[in-house]
């Protein structure tokens, strides 16, 4: 069930993906919060340069693995502008961390993409809980998504 401190994460981590955006990135943007609340790490898409590696939910949960303890990870909850990609929950769920939050979904963002006419990704699309079991999941929330969608307009409409 998404709450209020939901929200405001949500928006924390579309304004990563704005960021993102403006420097030349795809816009995605993540945090990760620990079970008392405290923002532990925010990170948003590095895929410029050509590692298309370097996605945020990756790099949270590698800090995690180096800076938390598993009890600690399983109690953190991941926040995420976009759902995560298939090696990105695999990440989330090797390193042990706990729920996650989205804004806007991947089928989502696969719709998107293909009414803008960007072609397919190699990587196929698959739901959080295909790739990790026993997770807990909340997202998408539309009035956020829109405002996902909005930044992959913006992304795309030159292209």
């Amino acid at each position: 069930m998404i709450n209020e401190t939901d929200i405001k994460h949500l928006e924390r981590c579309i304004e990563l993906a704005n960021h993102a955006l403006r420097i030349g990135d795809e816009p995605f943007g993540s945090i990760l919060v620990s079970a008392s609340g405290d923002v532990l790490k925010e990170d948003h898409n590095r895929v410029s340069g050509g590692d298309h590696t370097q996605h945020p939910e990756f790099a949270i949960a590698r800090w995690a693995a180096e800076n938390m303890t598993p009890l600690e990870r399983s109690q953190a909850t991941v926040y995420t502008s976009g759902e995560h990609c298939p090696m990105c929950a695999a990440a989330h769920g090797w390193v042990g961390l706990g729920r996650i939050v989205y804004a806007s979904s991947s089928s989502q963002l696969a719709g998107w993409l293909q009414e803008m006419g960007v072609p397919a990704s190699r990587v196929r699309n698959l739901p959080i809980q295909e790739v990790i079991r026993d997770i807990e999941v909340d997202g998408p929330v539309p009035e956020l998504a829109e405002q996902v969608r909005q930044l992959h307009l913006q992304l795309h409409k030159g292209k």
